[in-house]
Formats: structure tokens, C-alpha cells, sequence
């Protein structure tokens, strides 16, 4: 077989990908990643750029995606599709991506917001002469203040 310079062997791309054979072999199979090139023996090569298909397939998956959409939204263009019509699947496979992200950042937000009212109920249980036990139902509410503890607290206090 001649040389192909710019094609990596399926091994190679897949360690530089982060992934492994399988997974490249089932992405294939479903429709989301095809190799570039196939020697006459069968053996797949794939693009370093192909990269970015699997990051983008493995972020997908990441916000919560099933595979079946994630094919959907990144399918190549079909032979009868204009330049309009990819162009809009392109625009909404984006901008679903980007709707996931923005929903994201909201939930780790509120995430990190119960941990900072977590850290900030500890700083006065440090103070506090009560510790929590079985006996006092793991100051669940509070002795003090007699509120409930921050769920994340009283989550680490069971």
C-alpha cells in the first residue's frame, strides 16, 4: 500500500483521540465517525482533524446527549442536501450545543452555590460545642440556630 502521509492508522488515532479501538469501531458503526481511508486489507485510517469529531461526540455525550441525537447533529452532509439546508443543520447542531452549555453553567453555578452555603454553615458548626451524632441526629436541624443544615452538610453528617 502507498504511503499516506496525512492518515493515521486506527491504533495511533485512536491514542491521540483519547479513546480506544472499540470505541472508534462503535462510533462507526453508528453512523458518527468514518475513516478517511481503508487499505484493501481492510485496515482503517483516520485524519488527525477527525479529532475533533470524537472531542465533539465525547462533549455531546458529556451535557447528557444520547448517541442517536449527537448522530443527528453532526451527520455529514447528505448528497441531496444544498449548501442552505447543511449550513442550518450546522447553525442548529450549534446552537444546541450551546443551549446545553448555557444550561450547564447554570446548574454548576447553583452547585457551587449550595457548597458555598455548605462551607459557610461549617465555618459556625467549628465554633459550635455540639458535634454531630447519632444522639442528636446529626444536628439535623441545627442546635443552634434550629434550621435544617445546608443539604450537602447534612448529606457529609450521615
Amino acid at each position: 500500500m502507498p504511503a499516506l502521509p496525512d492518515l493515521l492508522k486506527i491504533g495511533d488515532f485512536a491514542r491521540l483521540a483519547g479513546t480506544n479501538l472499540r470505541t472508534l469501531r462503535y462510533y462507526e458503526e453508528l453512523g458518527l465517525l468514518s475513516p478517511s481511508h481503508r487499505s484493501q486489507g481492510g485496515f482503517r485510517y483516520y485524519r488527525t482533524t477527525d479529532v475533533n469529531r470524537v472531542n465533539m461526540i465525547r462533549d455531546l455525550q458529556e451535557l447528557g446527549l444520547q448517541l442517536e441525537r449527537i448522530r443527528e447533529l453532526i451527520s455529514a452532509r447528505a448528497a441531496d442536501e444544498s449548501g442552505a439546508k447543511f449550513f442550518a443543520r450546522m447553525r442548529q447542531a450549534l446552537a444546541e450545543q450551546d443551549r446545553m452549555l448555557v444550561e450547564r453553567q447554570r446548574s454548576i453555578a447553583e452547585q457551587r452555590q449550595r457548597v458555598q452555603e455548605a462551607l459557610t454553615k461549617l465555618s459556625e458548626c467549628q465554633s459550635c460545642s455540639t458535634s454531630p451524632c447519632a444522639q442528636n441526629n446529626h444536628c439535623e436541624p441545627c442546635s443552634t440556630s434550629g434550621e435544617h443544615l445546608p443539604e450537602l452538610l447534612s448529606a457529609l453528617y450521615q
